[in-house]
């Protein structure tokens, strides 16, 4: 089974950021990680605000996902999402700038606070994204 792929696509409402096969998918569900290879048992997913760790024989590269579900067949997984973006595409300024204003707006108590949570949720992973990268 080792030599056998899986489709991986990834869709969002403005692109369609990935379609190609791979070995390995590592995603963050609403009920935690998990791994997806050939021959997965078909099951459709909610996604969490994540990486998805996209592995390819020796090479592993990584997107980042706000949301969403995931379609898996034995041999392929679809990911719809709101968002996913590229480690290189993010503004790691502008990702820690909005961090700190989501966490100024979590103290202040009239705050919308889900919409400070997703805010700070948001840059916290393309914070994350971007140490990633910088480790490989």
């Amino acid at each position: 089974m080792a030599d056998k792929k899986i489709r991986l696509r990834i869709v969002t409402p403005t692109r369609e950021l990935y379609d190609k096969p791979i070995d390995m998918l590592i995603m963050r569900t609403s009920t935690g990680d998990m791994g997806v290879l050939y021959g997965h048992q078909p099951t459709t997913t909610t996604l969490a605000y994540g990486l998805l760790r996209i592995i390819n024989g020796e090479d592993e590269i990584c997107a980042t996902v706000f949301g969403g579900f995931a379609t898996i067949t034995n041999d392929s997984v679809t990911i719809i999402s709101d968002a996913s973006e590229w480690p290189d595409e993010i503004d790691i300024k502008r990702a820690e700038e909005a961090k700190e204003r989501a966490e100024a707006r979590l103290k202040q108590s009239n705050a919308d606070m889900a919409r400070a949570e997703l805010s700070l949720k948001r840059s916290l992973v393309r914070m994350q994204a971007k140490n990633y990268m910088h480790k490989k």
